[in-house]
């Protein structure tokens, strides 16, 4: 299991969820970082935690959206599936990560189906609750809104690298990202561990299994990167950076 700082140590995957902190937890998310406890009791009055085995679904397409959620421990992704049933990863959450805020707001389903790839847990925030906490304080909406402004920069960002990015720029910008997110930014050498199958990253680049694999073995040819698995260490940052522009 991956950790960033947003996660905090005290959350225990095999913990008894009785014993959970959830304005604790709240807390240390950006999101609610600057209410006060009071704020954080009341917001947390309107929580569920739920733990998944992997492969269990969070929710379906055509579900009705009235909360958002947020992945405490694990990796969940979300997709969509076309007529000829080919599935698309759009997104990896993981611990620390919000997902299906936007949706909740428009009072529409789920537009996507949300699977744990993993053993998690999965903290769900009600929507009466964040409207209370926007009636009271018009700040919250204003973080909220700033984390909704993130994550369509990040699907733009996608976009843009879909139609102007080659597939060999596609996987190695997406090592360098989970290079920074695992603190190996700065770093010459270091090993990136991959959160999910093979499969489903090539899915989320919008690439085949074996292109993705096919893209390893070329930069791991090149003397750039050693793969063990699902570990892949990076022996030179900035000339993988650079390859195969430089």
């Amino acid at each position: 299991m991956r950790q960033n700082e947003q996660t905090p140590a005290f959350v225990e995957h095999d913990m008894d969820l009785r014993d959970f902190d959830i304005p604790r937890y709240l807390a240390v998310l950006p999101l609610f970082s600057d209410m006060r406890p009071p704020e954080l009791e009341r917001l947390a009055g309107g929580c569920s935690l739920r733990r998944l085995g992997k492969g269990e679904h969070v929710f379906r397409v055509g579900d009705p959206c009235d909360e958002f959620h947020v992945t405490v421990v694990g990796q969940i992704r979300l997709y969509a599936v076309s007529p000829a049933g080919q599935e698309k990863v759009i997104q990896l959450v993981g611990p620390g990560n919000s997902f299906a805020e936007a949706v909740m707001f428009t009072g529409h389903p789920y537009l996507v189906a949300a699977q744990a790839l993993t053993d998690a847990l999965v903290l769900t925030v009600r929507k009466e609750a964040v409207l209370g906490e926007i009636d009271r304080d018009p700040r919250f909406a204003l973080r909220m809104l700033a984390g909704l402004s993130r994550r369509l920069h990040g699907l733009v960002n996608d976009v843009q690298s879909y139609a102007l990015q080659n597939g060999v720029q596609r996987v190695i910008g997406y090592l360098l990202h989970e290079q920074s997110m695992q603190g190996g930014a700065g770093a010459e050498t270091v090993t990136v561990s991959l959160p999910v199958s093979k499969a489903t990253i090539a899915s989320r680049l919008s690439l085949t299994p074996e292109y993705f694999s096919r893209v390893l073995h070329e930069i791991e040819a090149a003397g750039l990167i050693e793969i063990d698995n699902r570990h892949i260490r990076i022996l030179d940052v900035q000339q993988l950076s650079d390859w195969p522009v430089g």
